[in-house]
């Protein structure tokens, strides 16, 4: 369903009844590794309805999970939320009970500041792994961040800085249109860079199967003053991140800590509705829209990223088939690395569907390239076999920053899409860092 969105300002506070701040409190310790060379960059960062919200939220299926994401994955079942406290600079997982201890502590220090239930509280958190929480400095944070709350754009400004870790810049967003004769609002901020392929579920367990495939750390953070059933908010939620966070990868890895998280208050005062409704598609096409754009921003945004392609695979015998096919080309090494250099080299696309868990007929696949979302596709290969594309033409395809994948694999009507990056030497530089110098590590 196409629905008339209109982009205004003030993502996380743009709904009515929302508030936010961020504050550095030293998470991480200047000087400490990558993150602090940032210097006081905001690290804690606190959203809150004004009223009560019905919550959703998906989480990383990583068996290796974070304290912060089972606090949520339990809390998230009461289907009511008013708070959500997230820090940067250390990921409190592989913590053990102290980090328990510390995420239930960070959401009882904001219940006694705000006067809620402690169980309407949420966290999250992104860093470093295996380091215990400071909880002198996330107290102090605490305090001093409740009490800055707002809903100018400036404050969510400060909460979208405050979530980021390698990030080079904020994610944020921002749409309004009209549900059932009232103006709805919803806005959303997210970071991540590297450590990204979500793969996400409503309670963070590895479903049997995923008919959209699998859903630095990534972590998004929505709000709306939408009035709607807590079970269609979570369905709503689960189909925009299959098609949108669970559609992105940089370098394959999936963290201990990816979630998302979006609260409806109610506040723009339309009749509450359920699934399937035509106000629940309408509500689903604006959730869709805002989750993609900020998924694509991830992409944009990855460690050393110098080129974005999005894979498309159309023809697969079944979805999981489809999936598969764009996941191994997505994450191949040496596909990414050919991107980097502007390189059509189909040869080792068609060799990482090979390898892939997909069927695939040599002599049915065709690979082609063309500018994002456009249907004049220049081939390299056609059922397997060169065309007469010449390779300057071919690489005048893949030299823009941008490009789409085609991919027909014409063995059935099975389609899958990846948003992906390509593998750059800045990639490595930031990430393999020098133990000699413990300011060069990162997360």
């Amino acid at each position: 369903m196409k629905v008339k969105l209109k982009s205004i300002e003030s993502s996380i506070v743009a709904p009515q009844g929302f508030l936010s701040a961020g504050v550095f409190c030293d998470i991480k310790r200047l000087g400490t590794g990558k993150g602090s060379n940032k210097g006081k960059k905001r690290d804690l960062a606190l959203i809150v309805s004004k009223a009560p919200a019905a919550v959703a939220g998906l989480f990383t299926t990583n068996q290796i999970c974070a304290a912060p994401v089972k606090v949520c994955a339990q809390r998230v079942k009461n289907g009511m939320a008013r708070a959500i406290v997230v820090n940067s600079g250390n990921a409190n997982a592989c913590t053990g009970r102290q980090g328990m201890k510390d995420s239930l502590e960070m959401t009882s220090l904001v219940a006694e500041r705000l006067h809620l239930p402690p169980e309407q509280v949420l966290v999250g958190s992104t860093g470093r792994i295996g380091v215990n929480m400071p909880m002198d400095n996330v107290r102090a944070g605490i305090e001093e961040v409740a009490q800055l709350l707002g809903n100018d754009p400036s404050h969510a400004d400060e909460a979208a800085e405050a979530i980021m870790t390698s990030d080079t810049q904020p994610k944020k967003i921002a749409v309004e249109f009209k549900l059932g004769g009232k103006t709805v609002r919803i806005g959303g901020i997210c970071k991540g860079a590297g450590m990204i392929q979500p793969g996400m579920s409503p309670t963070g367990a590895r479903p049997a199967s995923l008919p959209q495939g699998l859903h630095a750390t990534m972590l998004c953070f929505l709000t709306t003053d939408a009035s709607i059933e807590p079970k269609a908010l979570q369905a709503a939620l689960t189909e925009a991140v299959a098609n949108s966070f669970n559609r992105i990868t940089v370098d394959g890895d999936m963290s201990t800590n990816d979630t998302v998280l979006v609260l409806a208050n109610g506040l723009a005062g339309n009749s509450k509705f359920k699934v399937q409704s035509s106000k629940f598609k309408v509500f689903q096409s604006a959730l869709n829209h805002v989750c993609l754009e900020l998924a694509r921003m991830i992409v944009r945004d990855g460690e050393g990223v110098h080129r974005v392609v999005t894979v498309r695979v159309a023809g697969a015998k079944t979805i999981q088939d489809a999936d598969a096919a764009a996941r191994a080309v997505a994450n191949s090494a040496l596909v990414k690395t050919s991107w980097h250099g502007g390189d059509p080299n189909w040869g080792r696309i068609i060799d990482a569907l090979g390898y892939s868990a997909a069927t695939v007929i040599e002599d049915r696949v065709d690979i082609g390239y063309s500018s994002p979302g456009s249907s004049k596709i220049l081939y390299s290969l056609k059922r397997g076999q060169p065309t007469k594309a010449t390779f300057k033409e071919l690489c005048a395809a893949t030299a823009p920053k941008e490009f789409d994948l085609h991919i027909n694999l014409n063995l059935g009507k099975a389609i899958a899409i990846m948003y992906a990056a390509d593998l750059t030497e800045a990639y490595v530089d930031y990430n393999k860092g020098d133990v000699t110098d413990p300011t060069t590590l990162g997360g």
